[in-house]
């Protein structure tokens, strides 16, 4: 029997290095003046701040925040729809979008991807989105790691893993601790189903309706793959424009990235056990992806609540007195804004009026 080599076991180490080379370029054009170049290093390296008047941030007491995450089973929906320029977008997007809710400044952004077999052309798709979206929160991406694995993964699948590294000054630290009764809380549009519940929404399209992913839906003036499709909203100069108006009063009191467990319970993580925030339906625009896939799998309104953001990606717990300041900031970079209910006296829960 001849020698087995590594090709023989699935991995062709030439095909590897000729995506590698591929990527810089993508990563590259998302470097920031605090990146420290160390092409083909172990390592990547970033510093906190430097000296010049123009972009030093002069830290006095700077806190690291981080956050990891995944696209979750909206990547099957891609393999279907042959749509992987945005996913990394995705992966991007709530990793960051997790950051945020500190008041943290994105400093950079790693990536794992995990593939089946040695796909240059599918490996530069990924990474193109993951350099978008690191373009769109103005973070850098600095490294990653792409793992070919024969046998654990089939055919073209591939996993996706982002971790993002931010920072805050600590007396600018939103932890939901200042969130106080009368404040007011601005919903932030989403784009719709953003990366969360995309079992549920697989189970009810595919499943359940039977639809592919190219049949043309006419409520939602797109195809099916087009429609889930729709990349994630990142959120960071939004945060950054409304909190960089008020460097020295903190007005916003908590922020909430609304992902899998709804409204509800994702802004119910932030508050202190003295104060309840009451949401009113009705109060913002549901994009018509809710409707029509909660049709489609006869899905209960109560489960489509727990499951989805229903429209909203971020949620702000503010100061009533600057409300509509931070409603006109938000409206004249183009996001979906409205006040869309209030925090009250309470044990420390999130519920509808």
């Amino acid at each position: 029997m001849p020698p087995i080599t590594y090709k023989d076991s699935g991995v062709d180490l030439q095909m590897y290095e000729q995506a590698m080379q591929k990527l810089p370029k993508l990563m590259h054009r998302t470097f920031t003046p605090r990146v420290v170049r160390n092409d083909g290093g172990f390592a990547g390296l970033f510093q906190l701040d430097f000296a010049g008047a123009l972009f030093s941030r002069n830290y006095r007491n700077p806190v690291l925040v981080s956050g990891t995450d995944g696209v979750g089973t909206k990547l099957r929906v891609a393999q279907m729809a042959g749509q992987h320029g945005t996913v990394g977008i995705d992966l991007v997007a709530m990793c960051v979008n997790d950051v945020l809710c500190c008041g943290a400044e994105p400093l950079f952004f790693l990536d794992y991807v995990a593939m089946s077999r040695d796909n240059p052309p599918l490996l530069e798709q990924i990474v193109s989105g993951i350099s978008e979206g690191c373009v769109q929160a103005d973070c850098a991406l600095l490294g990653g790691e792409t793992a070919i694995m024969p046998d654990h993964y089939r055919d073209d699948d591939y996993d996706l893993a982002g971790f993002c590294v931010g920072v805050v000054e600590k007396q600018h630290l939103i932890s939901g601790g200042q969130i106080a009764a009368g404040d007011t809380l601005i919903g932030i549009g989403s784009s719709g189903l953003h990366s969360n519940g995309f079992s549920l929404v697989r189970k009810a399209v595919f499943g359940a309706a039977g639809l592919s992913v190219n049949e043309h839906v006419q409520e939602l003036q797109a195809t099916v793959g087009d429609a889930l499709m729709t990349p994630t909203l990142i959120y960071a100069k939004l945060t950054r424009r409304i909190l960089g108006h008020y460097r020295v009063k903190n007005v916003v009191h908590g922020i909430a990235h609304i992902t899998g467990g709804g409204l509800l319970e994702n802004t119910q993580r932030i508050l202190h056990p003295k104060v309840d925030l009451v949401f009113e339906r009705g109060s913002w625009t549901v994009p018509p992806v809710f409707p029509w896939i909660q049709k489609l799998g006869q899905i209960d309104s109560d489960e489509m609540d727990h499951v989805f953001n229903m429209g909203l990606g971020l949620v702000l717990v503010v100061s009533p007195f600057y409300a509509n300041t931070i409603l006109e900031l938000a409206h004249s970079m183009g996001y979906r804004a409205s006040v869309v209910g209030s925090a009250v006296p309470g044990t420390g829960i999130s519920r509808w009026k």
